[in-house]
């Protein structure tokens, strides 16, 4: 019977270590909502517009889908967006004016890629869609075999209108300073997950992965100041650069890759 107590001792141990993470967890998380709090507010910039007008030619069609980072909030300035950023880049390098349309909604998760896309106009035909969303489905916990799915759908539909794709993956969640250890931890374990689930499923559905963990989540963790806005959890007008210097070859190749091709 010593053996049997042991093991009944044992398991209601760890049930209450394990409540103890969870309650632990869950007041880190409250701490990090106060910390970071909305002082950007919850309406991204509108910078929906033809942008290099200048340039000859119909427009390139760029649709930003996602969440509060593709919808460029906490940007002061309409070109400072992830969107204005990738439009202005995109004209200069393909020497053709491009027109920006975004339905990403600050807040947003993977399954609401449907309804944004649901939102855009009958018979609206972007030539490269770019896909930024994950952040919020690690905050809310979504399952990644959820996010994945809805990302999945978001692309075959956007493909299957002969629409060039490119995703940039889940953020380094793990890059925010406002969210106390062990929960930042956590995070970035989390988030970096996603983000190779992500990169899988556009790969097989077609599309181009970009890690932004990789390519720019260093500089988040090196210079938080900086690259941070005002509530230290969306990106500041530098960080939307280098953030769209990451994003901006995979959207220049798609462009190039499309039948027929989008004439200089």
């Amino acid at each position: 019977m010593g053996r049997y107590r042991l093991l009944a001792a044992l398991g209601i141990g760890a049930t209450a270590s394990v409540f103890g993470i969870r309650l632990l967890l869950t007041k880190q998380a409250a701490i990090a909502r106060r910390r970071i709090g909305k002082p950007l507010g919850e309406e991204s910039l509108d910078a929906d517009r033809v942008w290099r007008r200048a340039f000859e030619g119909e427009p390139i069609e760029l649709l930003l889908l996602g969440d509060s980072l593709a919808a460029g909030l906490g940007a002061e300035r309409r070109k400072q967006t992830l969107g204005g950023r990738l439009a202005k880049g995109l004209a200069a390098r393909m020497h053709r004016p491009v027109r920006l349309r975004t339905v990403a909604v600050v807040g947003a998760e993977s399954p609401d890629l449907a309804a944004q896309l649901d939102a855009v106009p009958e018979g609206y035909r972007p030539h490269v869609a770019v896909i930024v969303v994950g952040g919020n489905d690690v905050t809310h916990r979504i399952p990644t075999s959820v996010s994945a799915q809805h990302l999945d759908d978001a692309i075959r539909r956007l493909r299957a209108q002969g629409a060039e794709v490119v995703v940039g993956t889940c953020p380094d969640l793990g890059a925010l300073r406002a969210v106390p250890q062990p929960l930042r931890r956590l995070a970035a374990s989390m988030s970096r997950r996603l983000a190779e689930v992500q990169a899988e499923t556009a790969a097989q559905a077609g599309a181009e992965a970009v890690d932004l963990r990789r390519a720019v989540g260093p500089m988040f963790l090196d210079e938080p100041e900086e690259m941070f806005s005002l509530d230290r959890f969306h990106p500041s007008a530098l960080g939307y650069r280098r953030t769209a210097e990451a994003l901006l070859p995979a959207v220049c190749r798609s462009v190039e890759r499309l039948t027929p091709p989008v004439r200089r």
